[in-house]
């Protein structure tokens, strides 16, 4: 390469940067790109820590609806006290680990808003008569993805069935471990009262 075209190319990216900085009619491209960078980095950190406080315990019972039914039979679970000592929350349960799947699940949720504007379970009355309905509803949820939520802590592999005692052995081990079967094909009203009778269509 001849020295002329070193210095052509040098040329060319001296221009290039100095484009870049030059200034515009007000600013240059540069600071509009730093600028228009850390808004965005502020813009998703607050975004983020937002997302993630929605997940807490303390905003999931934040409602007297969730407060004065969920929350206290959640209250009574192995979920909340138990020989371990490990507490999982509401999130744990009701919204992936997964970033993607867990912004889907929180666009869902705008619904949910919808119907605390509405009134639809504001009063103990209300839920009770919705609550079949909204189990059933998280139960196909929890079907649909192969209770995605309750696999993030429970595995087959990891059970100690031996421990187990001999009728949920039987059950685990030897027909839903094999199959690989859904946790809510048997587990249901573990966290919550199971929803007693059925919902009248």
């Amino acid at each position: 390469m001849s020295n002329d075209d070193i210095s052509k190319k040098r040329g060319l990216l001296a221009a290039c940067w100095q484009s870049f900085w030059k200034p515009s009619v007000r600013y240059s491209f540069g600071a509009i790109f730093i600028v228009g960078g850390l808004a965005g980095v502020i813009f998703w950190g607050g975004f983020n820590t937002f997302m993630e406080y929605t997940n807490t315990l303390e905003f999931c019972v934040s409602c007297h609806e969730m407060e004065q039914t969920v929350y206290q039979e959640y209250k009574q679970s192995v979920h909340y006290q138990n020989p371990s000592g490990v507490r999982v929350v509401c999130s744990d349960c009701h919204v992936p680990k997964d970033w993607t799947a867990k912004l889907v699940r929180k666009i869902q949720a705008s619904n949910e808003v919808f119907h605390k504007l509405l009134g639809t379970i504001d009063t103990p009355e209300k839920f009770e008569g919705k609550r079949r309905q909204l189990a059933e509803h998280v139960w196909a949820t929890m079907k649909e993805n192969n209770s995605r939520e309750c696999r993030n802590c429970h595995s087959y592999q990891a059970m100690a069935f031996h421990k187990q005692k001999s009728d949920a052995r039987q059950k685990m081990e030897l027909e839903a471990a094999p199959k690989n079967a859904t946790c809510i094909e048997c587990h249901k009203g573990i966290a919550h009262k199971f929803p007693v009778p059925p919902r009248d269509d």
